[in-house]
């Protein structure tokens, strides 16, 4: 995407309308090739129509030595291959799991299974025997499987509170997507609810009783009622819309606030909007990172952590970087070395994981590990181009 200057802090200059239909959608040039659905890869045994896979079907599994899962291990989409992998943060890379084409988001629960959206179909991971159990196709028409940074398919993904719901928000390349609910014990896809253009993220409410699915180019948030499925629009554009697809100022990532149920959606370093889904409202807090903003999670104590992945302006903004954000709004912003994408807390609230996959150009096969005391960090090698991130 093409640099540009903004005249002032209170108001970015976006990327001309006439380059939005170049780009087609998204905050910047395609990163990554696109394949025909010959070119892709199928896991094996497993045809893009298929249904679900029956445990013990034939895939790849490349095994932890000593065969555990230690906790604290992390597990990390290959946005760059078709795979998972399982990483020691002390020690890299232990194994890797093929999914399906594409992985982008992953969501784990409590009984050790990991819920992996790709281009694919939704793959299911036993994290404790590193076996994908089922690969569950999507409801909706996609397309053919591609990969790449606007590719259709599973982005955002996020399971109930309960265990007996998986939401996938479904990339429909050239037009709005879906929410996809997969019944977790039947594994397959119960319904489908249209909602915005490119669905970066999906998150559930605490009480289960809503889910959010942030829409990328369509500047908004909706939000869908678990119980009866229906939709509603909370449009979250705190510097406008002017620009459509080609605008680089549009959400990402949103973190539900622990204490009031509230979303979270951090903007450019500059603006973090508080949106309430009950009213609608969205209101707008500073924030003091300046630079391009992805990736966002919440701690139990509602610190909120964001990933900066580098200047729009390199003139006028600042370098990649994670913003920790207490509570009360204190921020400390800890400097990165090249683009990030979504980032991970351990348990103990010590230490951050942030992926170098990036949707974008400049990705690279690794995590920074930020030690959240003293500001250092450390590069550890994980998989192809990773992306989503979870702790076990």
């Amino acid at each position: 995407m093409p640099k540009f200057r903004r005249p002032s802090r209170a108001a970015r200059v976006l990327v001309p309308a006439a380059v939005a239909a170049a780009l087609l959608a998204g905050c910047a040039q395609g990163s990554g090739g696109t394949a025909s659905a010959t070119g892709a890869t199928t896991p094996a045994g497993v045809s893009p129509t298929a249904g679900p896979v029956a445990p013990g079907s034939p895939v790849t599994v490349t095994p932890d030595p000593d065969g555990t899962v230690a906790p604290g291990t992390l597990l990390v989409t290959d946005f760059g291959s078709d795979t998972v992998t399982f990483v020691d943060p002390a020690r890299g890379a232990t194994g890797s799991v093929k999914v399906g084409t594409a992985p982008y988001g992953l969501a784990v629960g409590e009984d050790g299974r990991a819920w992996v959206a790709t281009a694919e179909g939704v793959a299911v991971v036993d994290t404790a025997s590193r076996e994908r159990l089922a690969l569950i196709p999507y409801r909706t028409d996609t397309g053919p499987v591609t990969t790449g940074e606007y590719r259709g398919g599973g982005m955002g993904i996020a399971l109930a509170p309960d265990g007996r719901r998986v939401y996938v928000g479904v990339n429909v390349p050239g037009g709005n997507g879906t929410l996809e609910v997969v019944d977790t014990a039947a594994l397959k896809v119960t319904d489908a609810v249209p909602v915005g253009r490119r669905p970066f993220d999906v998150d559930v409410s605490r009480d289960g009783a809503e889910v959010y699915a942030t829409n990328h180019d369509s500047f908004d948030v909706t939000v869908v009622t678990a119980k009866t499925r229906a939709p509603r629009r909370i449009e979250v554009a705190p510097y406008g819309t002017e620009g459509g697809l080609g605008s680089w100022l549009k959400p990402h990532y949103t973190a539900v606030r622990p204490s009031d149920g509230k979303l979270l959606l951090p903007f450019e370093g500059e603006r973090l909007a508080v949106v309430d889904p009950a009213t609608g409202r969205t209101t707008i807090e500073p924030m003091t990172a300046n630079t391009h903003q992805h990736g966002a999670t919440v701690t139990a104590d509602g610190t909120l952590l964001t990933v900066g992945t580098g200047p729009i302006d390199p003139d006028a903004d600042r370098g990649p970087s994670l913003t920790v954000r207490t509570p009360g709004g204190a921020e400390r912003v800890y400097p990165l070395e090249g683009p990030h994408e979504s980032v991970a807390v351990s348990r103990d609230g010590r230490t951050a994981y942030v992926t170098g996959g990036f949707t974008r150009d400049g990705y690279w096969d690794g995590l920074t590990v930020v030690d959240l005391d003293t500001g250092d960090t450390r590069r550890l090698p994980a998989g192809s181009r990773p992306l989503g991130i979870a702790v076990l």
